[in-house]
């Protein structure tokens, strides 16, 4: 409901290269072998998470991916809402249409669904790529 495929891949593309970090960069194919992700929707992806600020790339023969921000400062937040936007200025969680709500203002599941939206985020906002890499889902706080 709240992560796409596309969102998940990235995000387990930033735990794997969290958990090389140090390391150099880090290629696409290993990226995707490790962590089970088709290579064509990698290679997408990690062009998109390169606008991010958290991943960057070298060329080259010794050329890949790496991380430029620690793994304990991204939270899995910051991803999604790079990854999708914002889900809190696009429309209504409640809403399935993909433009104006039919139902303008006379929804009786809006405000259960954004809270429910806000609930969802606020852990993936308490929750780094650091606890991710670390197996605590808890979150830092």
């Amino acid at each position: 409901m709240f992560v796409t495929q596309k969102n998940q891949y990235a995000l387990k593309a930033i735990v794997e290269l969290a958990k090389r970090a140090g390391s150099g960069p880090v290629k696409i194919s290993e990226i995707a072998q490790a962590q089970s992700i088709p290579l064509r929707f990698l290679e997408v992806i990690l062009g998109q998470l390169k606008g991010s600020g958290f991943v960057a790339s070298k060329r080259g023969y010794c050329g890949g991916y790496f991380l430029i921000c620690r793994p304990e400062k991204i939270s899995v937040g910051h991803v999604l809402r790079f990854m999708q936007g914002d889900p809190a200025r696009h429309s209504c969680a409640a809403c399935v249409s993909r433009g104006a709500c039919p139902m303008e203002y006379d929804c009786a599941f809006a405000t259960l669904f954004n809270r429910a939206s806000e609930a969802v985020f606020k852990i993936f906002d308490e929750t780094t790529i650091q606890d991710l890499v670390d197996g605590d889902t808890k979150g830092s706080s």
